[in-house]
């Protein structure tokens, strides 16, 4: 009975163009410098508007088209997690991560190392900045040349995470995580956590402050199955920069060595900044692991029964007879 409102999806694919802008900004500029061209608008213009290149994004269009209409579903799903199963798991994750921590909070082992503001602030941006994993890589995975061999897993195993992981999982080991145990479920337990992020936002600007408090006013003002919604385990962060990472290393070391740091860089900043236990980043790795592998091997069943059937094969056929 939740309505499905056209605003989300508009919403949602006014960020595709402006993602698409930023892959053709970041590879034109690559392409310029590595080939130095004597003219490179000619270059440019062979490159983006060839006729390949034309056939190529035409395509893509399908995939591109299923990725665009996909999320605002998921942006809808995410706020029902306790509207299907109440809040009620945290205390087991705070557990599972004193179990693998010595009996300490992850946070706490943490912030000798991380506990200035300065610090703070520079993981607050870089978590923000995984929004790129969403819409930029996500296209360049699809349109790409050096990339589209693997455009269909990436798409099937895309779709699997955002569901299996950021909906059934969820809804499955519902949480709302150290920064909402508070104001939520009543536990205290992070508040000096809590007091520590509030009080270096005094010095340097810590942006997903207001993002955790628009999230809880949200919540706390419509209930379950309304707002952009509250989920702690598994971590979506972690998981797509996992699936991230794994479809980098089937395209170019050098890209797939970066979203590594990144992804380690993002699950200390989701302890560090109370949105995750240590132990809903393991959780992503492991589940998207098996995701990926299962999503490669579906495509290549998929496409040996077609090379076997002979339905993969494109086939031009008059009134009488077949023609290659």
């Amino acid at each position: 009975g939740w309505p499905f409102p056209p605003g989300v999806i508009l919403q949602n694919l006014g960020l595709y163009p402006q993602g698409l802008a930023f892959v053709l900004v970041i590879d034109s500029t690559i392409a310029l410098v590595r080939a130095k061209p004597a003219s490179p608008v000619s270059f440019l213009k062979q490159r983006y508007f060839s006729r390949g290149a034309r056939a190529a994004l035409l395509s893509r269009l399908p995939l591109i088209a299923i990725l665009c209409l996909f999320l605002p579903l998921f942006a809808l799903l995410k706020p029902l997690i306790p509207h299907f199963n109440p809040y009620s798991w945290d205390a087991a994750f705070i557990a599972w991560d004193q179990a693998l921590l010595g009996g300490y909070d992850a946070w706490v082992i943490m912030q000798p190392l991380l506990g200035y503001p300065i610090v703070t602030s520079a993981l607050a941006i870089a978590y923000h900045a995984w929004f790129l994993l969403i819409y930029p890589f996500g296209l360049f995975v699809l349109v790409h040349p050096a990339a589209r061999h693997i455009g269909r897993e990436f798409l099937l195993a895309y779709l699997a995470t955002w569901i299996g992981v950021g909906f059934l999982l969820a809804m499955a080991m519902s949480s709302v995580g150290p920064v909402f145990l508070e104001p939520i479920m009543g536990d205290p337990r992070f508040a000096p956590q809590m007091a520590y992020l509030n009080e270096a936002a005094k010095s340097f600007p810590i942006p997903v402050l207001d993002v955790q408090d628009m999230l809880l006013q949200q919540y706390l003002a419509n209930g379950p199955g309304k707002g952009t919604g509250i989920s702690a385990m598994p971590s979506m962060h972690m998981a797509l920069c996992m699936l991230s990472w794994l479809a980098a290393r089937r395209i170019a070391p050098a890209l797939a060595r970066g979203l590594l740091v990144f992804m380690i860089v993002i699950w200390i900043g989701s302890v560090h900044l109370a949105y995750h236990y240590a132990v809903d980043g393991l959780v992503s790795i492991i589940v998207v692991a098996a995701i990926w592998k299962a999503s490669c091997w579906v495509i290549a069943r998929w496409d040996a029964y077609l090379a076997k059937s002979g339905a993969g094969q494109a086939v031009l056929r008059t009134n009488t007879v077949p023609a290659e």
